[in-house]
């Protein structure tokens, strides 16, 4: 199968709707990222047969879940899931963020080259980092466990905001997180050609 088929038939599987100009944009990210890769080290994934299971339809999977708005994509790394989701969602605002500053380029230039005008793309630490207006929603892909990202990022959650945590199996650090923060949902997730176990988790304050 060609990537392109590979790509519409997860998407099928996942029963969502993208049109064939969605499609064609997360082929282009995913030939950029196969690109770059290849200098930069931006995902161990060398393969793009296997990127588009393990990262376009990951990060696609978490979209029936999220809620409209502002976003950011903490520790966005090559822009997952942040670009994929900004691709899909072009009425909504994607702040990436991540400190290393080859992957924050790397995402810059992506977002230049498709044209997606809802990114802002910064370098640096998520403790040190400020927004001029909060978001109402933080995500995150891998970038800590559940109570260290609450922790990290709480300053920068609007009030009645959540945060979206793309996961493995977390329940023994869900078990540790503060006493004011409560799990709404963990959405269990069934990637096309991915065997480990994924699933979202939304939490927000008590």
């Amino acid at each position: 199968m060609t990537l392109a088929q590979d790509l519409s038939v997860g998407i099928e599987r996942l029963g969502l709707v993208v049109t064939s100009g969605e499609q064609k944009k997360l082929l282009d990210y995913l030939a950029l990222l196969h690109k770059w890769n290849k200098v930069y080290n931006l995902t161990a994934i060398r393969q793009q047969e296997q990127m588009v299971s393990n990262h376009l339809l990951d990060s696609l999977a978490v979209l029936p879940y999220l809620w409209p708005a502002r976003w950011l994509d903490v520790g966005c790394g090559a822009g997952l899931p942040g670009a994929v989701l900004a691709i899909m969602r072009p009425e909504w605002s994607f702040t990436l963020l991540d400190s290393n500053s080859k992957k924050t380029s790397f995402v810059q230039q992506a977002t230049i080259e498709l044209g997606l005008n809802n990114v802002e793309v910064y370098c640096g630490r998520v403790e040190e980092f400020e927004a001029n207006e909060k978001y109402d929603g933080i995500i995150s892909r891998a970038f800590s466990e559940a109570a260290d990202f609450v922790f990290s990022t709480r300053h920068l959650l609007q009030k009645g905001g959540g945060w979206a945590a793309m996961k493995g199996s977390p329940e023994q650090e869900l078990l540790r997180l503060p006493n004011d923060i409560r799990v709404e949902r963990n959405f269990t997730l069934q990637i096309p050609k991915l065997e480990a176990a994924r699933c979202l988790v939304v939490m927000r304050e008590n």
